[in-house]
């Protein structure tokens, strides 16, 4: 049985295909249009998916919606409602995009599928699930548990904002949810929105600039804006909020509790804006903790899976795994809208077709997230050709690994291009940027000169798994980069506490400053053989030349661009930035060597609007 799941019209458009409860593949949309976050229907990863089985749209058993578009319009016209004549301009607004193009999806999806085959046989398969079960199928089903308790947290659904439910094999039940207006994700986002970062997007901002500051907000948030009880569930006082009602996250009562208005996008950050975001972070921890132990203490069981934007909080991840009950926690590494795509097929599969579930406790059903587009050594020579690219060819992958690990370890920067990509936020070794955690420029040198972002934001490290706990505080696997811990071997320095903001950079005492947060904390992702040879081999013969099994690993694209997906994306983020080498396929590339003809820097960055 084949069924293709989709995801569509709010953030985060994907596809994906899984056949007899198998993950095939899954795509974003926004790795076709370029287009960041990108919502409109996903025509282009859909038809990746049957191109991965070389298949028709009549070939497919079930196409399913990860929402239901008429629950989310009763909210609309509830919370319109309940606030009313408050919001009357938002209402004015989404009202004529939902009569005319959000409520009807079916007819919409049909008209959208037309291309691809025989409307007519496609109306009678579409069906359509509910947004946080999309959200908690993608989170249990492909987990190495054949029990666990499951917890979401987002912005919203169609009404729910949090969500616990209950996996045992094939079943999956929703027992308790918290509804809109009262949301963590929305919570976080009005915080991104007052800081000067964009909403949906500048999230993981946040996450990066709270190590710089001091929470010493986090009481005046609890006291004013959230109301928490013991078992995690909380209200939020939406005096202090325009989402239900404005065309903005805060209000003005908002501003008035800190005693500013919100940061202009890209103007100065300040100790002030760095207090805010800890303050935040400190508060989201706080509650996600309560809330993970009640879950504990409902459900009993000693595994927990979780899914939703705020899951891809990786610091809100690591207290519970060092501060909660559970023993095993499995992280969906697409938890946001666009993992959506996998649990609304996977939702459909077991619930609705009642299908066995076979679960390997070694193995996750992710296939390490490779899901995504991969191409021939033709197909990149090609486009290699065609772009008047200078390029060696190594027809043996042992030398091409020694030699860029080579370079890696001389201080350049690597381009990665290999296999299939990434699906989910993070680069994980397929379509990466890698570079030597050793050097102390390298994190300064990689945002502002390659990456084009702010200087104070961290960089992962990618280790060899049975290197892991040598290096970091880290006793578990962390395949997906949603996992924090602490960096061994750190020569404490007593002034650090003195100093304020990005000075702080400038003070990380660590065997591997470049993947050194300023809190002493890493982004770790752990590399193992099976789920990753090349990459694996390329971390072990780098080992072998710096006595050091990790490098930086960073997503292959520059600020407000998607990841790179193709061959000619990767060669256009390579001729127009700082990196040294570029290394696809079987394919070398070395930047004095290209044609400076082809470099058109400001056009390239100009071409993506800021995250």
């Amino acid at each position: 049985m084949r069924i293709i799941g989709i995801s569509a019209f709010y953030h985060d458009s994907a596809a994906a295909l899984i056949k007899n409860g198998q993950i095939l593949c899954a795509f974003h949309e926004e790795r076709f249009t370029r287009v960041k976050h990108d919502s409109s229907f996903p025509i282009n990863a859909l038809s990746s998916c049957l191109e991965y089985e070389n298949l028709t749209i009549e070939d497919i058993d079930l196409i399913v919606f990860y929402e239901k578009p008429f629950l989310k319009f009763e909210r609309l016209i509830e919370t319109y409602l309940a606030f009313a004549p408050r919001g009357y301009k938002s209402f004015m607004q989404a009202i004529p995009i939902w009569l005319t193009q959000k409520l009807f999806q079916k007819k919409n999806i049909i008209n959208s599928l037309g291309s691809l085959g025989d409307v007519k046989k496609i109306k009678d398969k579409i069906l359509f699930s509910e947004h946080h079960l999309s959200h908690a199928a993608s989170a249990f089903y492909p987990s190495p548990f054949d029990e666990s308790a499951i917890l979401t947290m987002d912005g919203v659904g169609e009404w729910a904002t949090t969500t616990i439910g209950i996996g045992t094999y094939n079943s999956l039940k929703i027992i308790k949810e918290i509804r809109f207006p009262h949301s963590l994700g929305l919570l976080y986002s009005a915080f991104t929105y007052y800081l000067g970062f964009k909403v949906n997007s500048g999230e993981y901002k946040v996450m990066g600039l709270a190590p710089y500051g001091i929470p010493k907000y986090h009481d005046l948030i609890l006291s004013n804006i959230i109301d928490i009880k013991e078992d995690g569930s909380f209200k939020l006082n939406i005096e202090y909020f325009e989402y239900c009602t404005g065309l903005t996250m805060t209000s003005k009562k908002f501003h008035k509790l800190f005693g500013k208005e919100p940061r202009k996008p890209e103007s100065t950050i300040t100790q002030f804006d760095m207090d805010i975001a800890a303050s935040v972070q400190s508060v989201l921890e706080y509650v996600v903790i309560l809330i993970a132990n009640y879950v504990y203490t409902i459900t009993g069981s000693k595994n927990l899976c979780l899914a939703g934007g705020v899951a891809l909080n990786c610091v809100a991840n690591s207290k519970i795994l060092n501060k909660s009950p559970f023993k095993n926690i499995w992280i969906q590494p697409a938890s946001g809208d666009a993992g959506c795509s996998i649990g609304a097929a996977l939702a459909a599969y077991y619930l609705f077709k009642q299908k066995p579930r076979k679960v390997n406790p070694l193995l996750d059903g992710m296939s390490g997230t490779y899901l995504g587009s991969s191409f021939t050594d033709d197909q990149i020579m090609e486009v290699l050709q065609k772009t008047g690219a200078v390029f060696d060819v190594f027809s043996d992958y042992n030398k091409l690994i020694k030699k860029t690990a080579e370079l890696i370890a001389k201080g350049n920067v690597i381009g990665w291009f290999q296999g299939r990509a990434e699906f989910g936020p993070r680069s994980l070794g397929n379509r990466s940027i890698l570079a030597d955690p050793r050097s102390a420029t390298m994190q300064k040198n990689l945002n502002l000169k390659i990456k084009f972002r702010e200087s104070f934001r961290p960089f992962a490290p990618s280790v060899l798994i049975e290197d892991a706990s040598k290096w970091f505080k880290l006793d578990v696997a962390s395949p997906y980069m949603l996992i924090i811990a602490s960096v061994k071997d750190i020569i404490n320095d007593s002034e650090l506490d003195k100093i304020e903001g990005f000075k702080k950079l400038e003070y990380i005492n660590s065997p591997v400053p470049a993947v050194t947060h300023v809190d002493h904390s890493a982004r770790i992702q752990t590399v193992d053989k099976k789920t990753n040879k090349l990459f694996y081999q390329l971390i072990k013969e780098f080992a072998k030349i710096s006595n050091c099994p990790v490098l930086v690993n960073t997503s292959f694209n520059i600020r407000g661009e998607p990841i790179v997906n193709t061959p000619a994306d990767a060669f256009r983020c390579f001729i127009n930035t700082d990196m040294d080498y570029l290394v696809i396929g079987h394919y070398f590339l070395e930047k004095k060597k290209q044609n400076k003809s082809k470099l058109n820097l400001q056009n390239y960055i100009n071409k993506f609007e800021l995250d």
